[in-house]
């Protein structure tokens, strides 16, 4: 399945994903939200809010084909 990741603020990467346009990445059926995160090589740590679909989830969510993440970090007092 693929989804498409975008980051926010300091997560923000031409390599890994942007805020301005999305990456998409392949995943395999099953994986979650914390797969991901693995696999665009972010650390766990940094993300502090998870959406998908532009809602805040949990990293335990089982991802589906076409969906839109994004991750953004602890910012301003989060």
């Amino acid at each position: 399945m693929k989804v498409d990741l975008v980051c926010f603020s300091t997560l923000a990467s031409q390599d890994t994903c942007d805020y301005q346009t999305s990456r998409e990445y392949a995943m395999a059926d099953g994986q979650k939200v914390e797969d991901l995160v693995k696999q665009a090589g972010i650390a766990r740590e940094d993300v502090k809010i998870a959406f998908v679909n532009s809602r805040i989830v949990g990293f335990d969510t089982v991802l589906s084909n076409g969906d839109r993440v994004g991750l953004a970090p602890a910012v301003g007092g989060m």
